[in-house]
């Protein structure tokens, strides 16, 4: 079955950077397209980015653009969210999910991963 756990969420000041880890098991990686979406306190999921199974493709969301890169290690089953420039409003949970397309808050997904932005 579909396991994916996240961590790298933790405090920081606004500017600074994370870097967000998604371990995956129980499937093939490198068939999968994967996904990273957030929920915001108040304003419910926002999709972020996502990556083709080889890494070849990678779409972003506008408010994460310039700010985020997504990559993947497909020999180690695992995915990644570098976060800079960290503003207030990206505070949330972080969940990695594997899917390409359609409704990605269906998507099987990891427990999350919280971050909070704030001085």
């Amino acid at each position: 079955q579909v396991q994916l756990v996240e961590s790298g969420g933790g405090q920081v000041q606004p500017g600074g950077s994370l870097r967000l880890s998604c371990a995956a098991s129980g499937f093939t990686f490198s068939e999968a397209g994967m996904v990273w979406f957030r929920q915001i306190p108040r304003k419910g999921f926002e999709w972020v980015s996502r990556i083709s199974n080889t890494g070849a493709t990678t779409d972003y969301a506008d408010f994460v653009k310039g700010r985020f890169s997504i990559s993947r290690d497909n020999a180690k089953d695992i995915m990644f969210l570098q976060m800079d420039s960290l503003k207030p409003e990206d505070s949330g949970t972080y969940y990695c999910a594997k899917g390409w397309s359609g409704d990605y808050t269906l998507f099987p997904r990891g427990q999350g991963t919280q971050v909070t932005v704030s001085s």
